[in-house]
């Protein structure tokens, strides 16, 4: 009878299984036990990331908010002027035909005159509002950082030695599922 080793090698874990004493059967699971192996080294999994946290700085910036258009003052004036000037140029007039030439070129003068003063009036800030309001912005920091991620755990049964990635450090000793079943 020839054997390969895979056979050889089953053959040995089944007689060491045999010959180990048996820790613990699982209850309504036929053929399988736990034991415990021991752990030769568990070596951590570190892996980098990089971690964003936004920062918020604020600061005060004065603002400037438009109250009243100043082309309205310059049209009150042109109309003020043009219906003083009327009535100025008719009272100047003696005859009925002078009165409409002085009320028409009275209205004229008078318009252009009103609408010149209140131009000369307007000043730079005239119907401007000045305030302070808080303006923010967001900024991302980053930096790198180091995490454990897991174990890799190097551990011996029966005098073999296997390898397994953990989530956690299993300590000194770690528990292992056997299962046994014949050879056919």
């Amino acid at each position: 009878m020839k054997i390969n080793f895979v056979n050889a090698a089953i053959i040995t874990l089944s007689t060491a299984l045999l010959a180990a004493p048996l820790s613990a059967a699982e209850p309504g699971v036929p053929n399988v036990i736990y034991d415990y192996a021991t752990v030769l080294a568990a070596d951590p999994i570190v892996k980098t990331f990089v971690v964003s946290t936004p920062r918020e700085e604020c600061w005060q910036e004065q603002v400037v908010y438009d109250q009243a258009d100043n082309k309205d003052n310059n049209a009150v004036g042109t109309v003020m002027g043009g219906v003083l000037g009327g009535a100025l140029g008719n009272a100047v007039g003696h005859k009925k035909s002078n009165k409409r030439v002085g009320a028409v070129v009275g209205a004229v003068l008078g318009a252009t005159l009103g609408n010149a003063i209140a131009r000369s009036n307007d000043k730079p800030d005239a119907g401007r509002r000045y305030a302070s309001e808080e303006r923010c912005r967001v900024y991302q920091d980053s930096h790198s950082e180091e995490r454990v991620v897991g174990y890799e755990v190097r551990y011996r049964y029966q005098e073999q030695t296997f390898s397994t990635v953990m989530d956690k450090d299993p300590g000194e000793a770690i528990r292992v599922r056997l299962s046994i079943s014949p050879l056919s």
